[in-house]
């Protein structure tokens, strides 16, 4: 054979090879795709059929609550959701015109697939009691996996179409509420109270076990948030492992990055005849010492420090009512998170802080009224789109500085310390 058809002879036998390579890849990557897809229920050869009675289901459901005279009332309602009917069908009729998946429709056979009330009521009642998914099929007649599907889809609905009213920052009219509250506490010039509260997150991955330990000595994933006193949570950073702590989180979280920017409403208030443009927050020991921030003491020595020891803890627990009152009304953040991917347990969280802000509002006394004299003068308003924004990288690297300046931390605090005292003279 010359050598010319030797050299034919191999490069055909490397091709060939090469097309088995190409042809076992492309078997091992359909295989694994196929694997990995997920499995919904539908028609599988050898699963047991069952029926449900979906039809039986939504009638009894809407009679139940839903209807003109239902078998249970606005208290058991309430009771039962978390909330009252009429916030409940608001969100339900949202929901519904935003995400077509809560439509109720036909499926292929003929048969009337589940209501929206169905679906989002399953989901509800998986948030409000963490229940398992499965155990939905036992009064609202649905699926695990349909159960599972619908929870996703409301919490990303309830983000998607409620989120920017409830979940942001104070305006110009927020921020004079809270300053008024703040001055009716003997606190001029505070906007809340900030802490963190760890979930647990029993199916974490074992690979990231280590990361998410704390220490609770289990995985945990952490939100920080501020809450004023009607609690309101204005603010919410979710998703550190549990292994940070509360400096941690602060450093990473956008609680700040508005004011750093120029984009928070400016603040004006005088507290012992010094003056402050930065509104704070109380906060517990572990947070460091800046302009923003008002702490107590560990040691307070003096009758002076020691009342205002006792009503900055006093006022301070406001965020901390306001975390048992979102796991009271919402068990899911309360018990182990079953879910494995952290996305999904994000968009929990965030759906149960709007649901809790909207109760707030829709149960907030409406005779409730701040609006003391002189307030308006605390909060400069915008005159403009762009307020008074940080342009250049001096004036951001200024306001930065501003916020973490320690000494305007200790003689806020002293000042404070002084209108406290005399505020309770003059009550006494």
């Amino acid at each position: 054979m010359s050598s010319l058809s030797r050299l034919d002879s191999s490069s055909s036998s490397s091709d060939d090879d090469d097309e088995l390579i190409l042809s076992a890849l492309h078997i091992a990557h359909t295989q694994y795709k196929a694997r990995n897809v997920p499995r919904w229920g539908g028609s599988v050869v050898g699963r047991e059929y069952i029926h449900r009675d979906r039809v039986g289901g939504a009638w009894r459901l809407y009679n139940d609550y839903f209807s003109e005279n239902p078998t249970y009332g606005p208290n058991f309602f309430r009771r039962r959701f978390r909330m009252g009917r009429s916030l409940f069908m608001r969100i339900v009729q949202a929901v519904e015109q935003h995400d077509d998946y809560f439509v109720q429709k036909r499926e292929g056979n003929g048969r009337l697939g589940l209501s929206c009330l169905q679906k989002i009521c399953a989901a509800y009642m998986m948030i409000s009691y963490g229940v398992p998914a499965d155990f939905m099929d036992q009064y609202i007649r649905i699926g695990e996996s349909t159960v599972v599907e619908s929870l996703r889809r409301f919490v990303r609905s309830i983000i998607e179409v409620f989120g920017d009213e409830y979940l942001r920052s104070p305006n110009e009219h927020d921020t004079a509420r809270l300053l008024a509250i703040g001055e009716s506490r003997g606190f001029p010039g505070m906007l809340g109270s900030i802490d963190c509260m760890h979930w647990e997150w029993k199916n974490c991955p074992t690979a990231w076990q280590g990361q998410y330990t704390g220490h609770v000595h289990k995985p945990t994933i952490i939100l920080e948030a501020v809450a004023s006193q009607d609690l309101w949570i204005w603010h919410a950073f979710f998703g550190l492992p549990g292994s940070h702590n509360d400096i941690n989180v602060l450093h990473r979280s956008h609680l700040f990055a508005k004011l750093a920017e120029g984009e928070a409403p400016q603040v004006n208030y005088t507290i012992n005849c010094h003056s402050y443009t930065m509104g704070y927050y109380l906060a517990d020991g572990i947070y460091p010492k800046w302009a923003t921030f008002v702490k107590s003491m560990k040691s307070p020595l003096g009758n002076k420090k020691k009342y205002f020891c006792q009503a900055q803890e006093a006022v301070r627990k406001d965020v901390e009512r306001a975390f048992g009152v979102l796991q009271s009304r919402f068990a899911i953040v309360r018990g182990p998170a079953r879910f494995w991917d952290k996305e999904t347990l994000r968009e929990i969280m965030t759906a149960c802080i709007i649901m809790h802000n909207m109760i707030v509002e829709d149960e907030r006394d409406g005779n409730e009224d701040f609006r003391y004299d002189g307030v308006g003068q605390l909060v400069r308003p915008s005159l403009s789109e762009e307020r008074n924004r940080t342009h250049e990288f001096h004036e951001f690297m200024q306001a930065h500085h501003a916020i973490r300046n320690v000494q305007t931390h200790s003689q806020l605090r002293e000042d404070l310390i002084e209108h406290l005292w005399q505020r309770h003279g003059d009550m006494y």
